[in-house]
């Protein structure tokens, strides 16, 4: 006689009853609701993806704090704050601060000159330049060479705007400075390059693409390293030359990268850099280098005029939301690529 062994439910020794539970949680779910069944595959997917979790969560908590977090600030710039009575005790007064900026202040055309301005020669001049820098390395052969120049072009971005603004201050100075000695050794008077506003735009852009034109070029140097070799190959055997193939098979296969990141430099054509622009600017410039947020440093900081300076701010970033968006827009009526 034989005797027929029972199955006994629990899992074995080796795998401590998980093989039988994972295999009975399917069953459970094909009778759960439907929202119970994305809980649980969220929650399967959240336990594979620990570790990749816990390396964003600074990431996150970061943009939570000092990104979302201050968005909340916003509703100053419809109120009457007052530091004492705090922000939800503040009287409530609208559009008013909007209406004084753009309607009634005499300083609004100026600052939005300025800003736009700014923005866009640093867009014109300085957006093209690393493609340039990166068309030109990619063709290099000689290695070392290459490896040099790269070095040397990085180097500026690890520089900071307080030494990038001193350098320039010091190159610049009319008492023996190293411009104004060459053009004294050509028999020219010294320049007060700093203080005449003419010049304020031409050192903020060119300063701006030394540091930054290295830099730039290892996003379009890693997007020509995907550019399938065979397309050289083919350009070549039909009598290309180097810039011919620079022009049919390279701009062409970095054109998705270069279209990200147009859109993503129009979006910030408003809001051109603080800080660069607070350690050159002076009063004696501030017809060609006063912008938004100078101007909102000052109103907000220096005058305690927080409302109207929060206002200043929300109209800038309004701005750049809509250049955004249109920017994107345009990429996706006339390219295949855009960022939504």
């Amino acid at each position: 006689m034989s005797i027929t062994k029972r199955p006994s439910g629990r899992g074995s020794k080796s795998d401590g009853g998980a093989g039988a539970q994972a295999q009975a949680l399917p069953r459970l779910l094909q009778h759960a609701p439907e929202r119970w069944k994305l809980m649980a595959r969220l929650a399967t997917r959240l336990r594979a993806s620990k570790i990749l979790l816990l390396m964003f969560a600074p990431a996150a908590l970061y943009y939570a704090v000092f990104e979302y977090g201050p968005m909340f600030g916003i509703v100053i710039a419809f109120k009457d704050y007052n530091v004492f009575q705090g922000v939800w005790a503040s009287d409530w007064v609208g559009l008013k601060y909007f209406r004084y900026f753009l309607i009634e202040n005499p300083d609004f055309p100026e600052l939005l000159r300025n800003t736009a301005l700014l923005g866009l020669y640093s867009l014109i001049w300085g957006f093209p330049a690393p493609i340039v820098l990166a068309l030109l390395l990619n063709e290099f052969r000689h290695q070392p060479f290459k490896r040099l120049v790269q070095t040397i072009s990085y180097l500026p971005h690890f520089v900071s705007n307080v030494v990038v603004a001193s350098m320039l201050i010091l190159f610049l100075s009319p008492d023996g400075g190293l411009v104004n000695r060459l053009i004294g050794m050509f028999g020219g008077e010294p320049v007060y390059f700093m203080s005449k506003p003419e010049f304020f735009r031409t050192i903020f852009v060119s300063s701006g693409i030394w540091q930054s034109v290295g830099w730039g070029t290892i996003i379009y140097l890693a997007a020509l390293s995907s550019v399938d070799p065979s397309l050289y190959e083919a350009a070549e055997l039909d009598g290309a030359g180097r810039w011919r193939k620079m022009r049919h098979v390279s701009l062409p296969g970095m054109m998705p990268v270069v279209i990200i990141l147009l859109i993503m430099e129009i979006g910030g054509l408003m809001g051109t850099g603080f800080e660069k622009v607070f350690l050159l600017y002076n009063p004696l410039t501030f017809e060609t280098a006063d912008i938004f947020s100078t101007y909102t440093y000052r109103i907000g900081l220096m005058h305690g005029d927080f409302s109207y300076a929060t206002a200043i701010g929300v109209f800038n970033g309004a701005l750049g939301f809509i250049l955004i968006i249109a920017a994107n827009y345009a990429a996706r009526r006339f390219q295949e690529t855009s960022l939504w």
